[in-house]
């Protein structure tokens, strides 16, 4: 494994149980991503790249196959360190945003950081210069149901850049948005990319896809293509 690789996947293979039925959703993946890669997922419906974007992320984890991240193997990793990882070094970003609706948008950002243990002076310094990062400065206190979909989704970005993670990951992030304000979604996107900034996206959209640097296509749960773009 290559030093500046992130994240390595090797012969990564998940198998669903239904009923009598085994359905493989991935089938021996092998994969290699470095610090800082800005990476687009594409693939039909039930062509397994949201199931990588699970295992990639520590939602899921493989039947087979081994996944190091950061020179780590983290598939022998017991639930609650998984938890643990995730919750330090994984930002995620919802089509569906994933809001709490009762509290404001500052207290939405917070959550991750009340996971980690941060105080409650750090965890409101520490929202609200992610949602100034985001171009929500004006609307911290303000609850989901008196934001639009785009301030929505940058509350989202904002929650999941607030703990500083090693990659963010984006599961059709302008599936739920107007043509326009998808437009300034993946501009926010890729201004965030580079530099330590890792960012994985699932979509269907070729449009979307084309803000990345690198491509890869999933079919019937293997890598079929994977090419700088």
């Amino acid at each position: 494994m290559s030093q500046s690789d992130l994240i390595r996947l090797e012969n990564i293979t998940r198998v669903y149980k239904m009923g009598l039925t085994k359905v493989s959703a991935l089938r021996g993946i092998n994969l290699s991503i470095k610090r800082g890669e800005y990476i687009a997922i594409m693939g039909p419906s039930g062509s397994g790249k949201s199931t990588l974007l699970n295992i990639l992320g520590m939602l899921d984890t493989p039947t087979g196959g081994t996944y190091f991240f950061d020179g780590i193997d983290v598939t022998s990793f017991k639930d609650n360190k998984l938890a643990e990882t995730r919750n330090k070094r994984v930002g995620f970003i919802f089509q569906t945003f994933n809001l709490l609706p009762r509290v404001n948008a500052i207290s939405n950002v917070e959550l991750p950081l009340i996971y980690a243990g941060f105080t409650i002076k750090e965890r409101h310094e520490m929202a609200e210069r992610a949602l100034v990062k985001v171009g929500l400065k004006d609307r911290i206190k303000h609850r989901p149901n008196e934001l639009s979909g785009g301030e929505r989704q940058r509350v989202a970005i904002a929650r999941a850049l607030v703990t500083n993670p090693d990659i963010v990951l984006a599961d059709e992030p302008t599936g739920n948005l107007d043509s326009k304000t998808g437009k300034e979604i993946m501009q926010l996107l890729n201004e965030l990319s580079g530099g330590n900034n890792t960012i994985i996206l699932v979509t269907h959209e070729e449009f979307i896809a084309e803000n990345a640097n690198r491509l890869i296509n999933i079919l019937d749960g293997q890598v079929a293509t994977d090419k700088l773009i």
